[in-house]
């Protein structure tokens, strides 16, 4: 991509964060350097019962200071958590939706599993006490297009809107729509993901879902890469961003933590043994076990304009499956050549957020560029034998020229996404 198409290419103003080691953008990326994970024992139901106890879950989050009280009976946990890095989110671009034309501004949103908890308490409501204390606003608040819909009443943002429903994959998907929004002419697009399942009923469709590592040990349960990988942890939480025209953001004076260059997905269709297995791939695992992903990286660079030798770092999608893990070091190593170029996975800190996860990695690769610096992946000490990638373990990894990333995101059931991001043009 040249520095013409850099200075053109949608920017990124603005980062709200959700995450189980930092509620908010600086407290989650301070952990994330420090290497603190925030996967921990569940404290939000008595896991006893379940074989797996273990979860990321977002800490001292505190309802009624983020979300009108008047909102609260209508809401569930993951709008809620929705509409607090949304408006982290806008705050840190400093950007005031009032200010544009009408219909300029819009949202979209990843979002895989609604608002489950919500939908739980409906249903013990309905089968203890009938349908008549099912609330009115299960119509609407279980849904998976409700974070989207609640970002913009409550930020007037009436352009064009909507919400992507890939999995892991849709943050990735969601930030790829609101790019295209972006060039349609839309000024400013909040997008993104945020996912949290973390009740009973959601915990009953993790466990049929499969592939959570049953270990106790959280510093032992979610080893992206090892050999001793033996599944992943589920997490709550994501990102959400501020994207804007360059050219309109430059004139406002704002600051741009990097751009959306360039966007690719594939899906594992039939022969791959993923995309309608009940488990979502052949794998069994979080994954599709399909080797599409190296597919969708080629399709990013080659949208961005750029080859593999541009790119400093991978933000890997990292399932914590051993034959996800390798599948997916064989199309880097394919890509760029064995261990060519650093690869992370901070997500080792966070367990898989669903929708979430990708979202939070498009966060963690900007802060890279930003300040020059790849965040390390935890628990994982050295990348198994047959996953020949440069994993970035241990400490942040700093020293190096870091001004393209490519983050990569497979979601359950055969989606593969990848976006390239770069930093600003100077």
């Amino acid at each position: 991509m040249s520095t013409a198409a850099t200075a053109t290419a949608p920017a990124v103003t603005g980062i709200g964060v959700a995450a189980p080691n930092g509620l908010g953008l600086k407290a989650w990326w301070a952990a994330v350097l420090r290497g603190e994970s925030g996967i921990r024992p569940l404290t939000r139901f008595d896991a006893s019962p379940y074989p797996v106890r273990l979860a990321g879950e977002v800490p001292g989050f505190v309802d009624e200071e983020h979300v009108p009280s008047r909102l609260l009976q209508q809401t569930d946990r993951v709008t809620r958590l929705s509409l607090a890095a949304a408006k982290e989110a806008l705050d840190d671009a400093g950007a005031d939706p009032a200010d544009l034309p009408d219909y300029a501004a819009g949202v979209v949103t990843a979002n895989s599993a609604g608002g489950f908890e919500f939908g739980q308490r409906e249903l013990e409501a309905l089968w203890s006490r009938g349908g008549r204390h099912v609330s009115a606003y299960q119509s609407f608040a279980w849904f998976y297009a409700v974070n989207s819909g609640q970002i913009s009443i409550r930020h007037g943002l009436r352009g064009a809107s909507g919400v992507i429903v890939t999995e892991q994959a849709g943050g990735l998907d969601a930030t790829a729509h609101a790019r295209r929004q972006i060039r349609k002419g839309a000024h400013l697009v909040i997008t993104g993901g945020i996912d949290s399942s973390l009740c009973p009923w959601g915990w009953a469709a993790h466990l049929a879902g499969g592939g959570l590592s049953t270990e106790p040990d959280p510093a032992r349960a979610y080893l992206p890469f090892d050999r001793d990988a033996s599944g992943y942890v589920v997490g709550e939480g994501g990102a959400h961003l501020v994207l804007e025209d360059a050219a309109r953001a430059r004139e406002r004076g704002a600051r741009a933590y990097g751009v959306i260059a360039g966007h690719g997905a594939a899906f594992d269709g039939p022969g791959s043994g993923s995309a309608g297995g009940p488990a979502g791939g052949a794998s069994g695992g979080a994954v599709s076990s399909g080797c599409r992903l190296g597919a969708a990286a080629e399709a990013a660079l080659a949208d961005a304009g750029i080859g593999p030798g541009d790119v400093d770092v991978v933000f890997a999608d990292a399932a914590g499956e051993r034959t996800a893990d390798r599948r997916e070091a064989e199309a880097l190593a394919e890509l760029f050549g064995p261990r060519a170029v650093p690869v992370t996975a901070p997500k080792s800190m966070t367990g898989r957020l669903a929708a979430g996860g990708s979202a939070l990695d498009l966060a963690a690769a900007l802060m890279a560029l930003h300040e020059q610096v790849v965040p390390p992946t935890t628990g994982t000490s050295a990348p198994a034998d047959d996953c020949p990638v440069d994993l970035v373990t241990g400490a942040p990894r700093t020293g190096l020229r870091l001004r393209t990333a490519l983050v990569l995101a497979r979601g359950r059931g055969g989606f593969n996404s990848a976006v390239v991001v770069r930093a600003p043009a100077a």
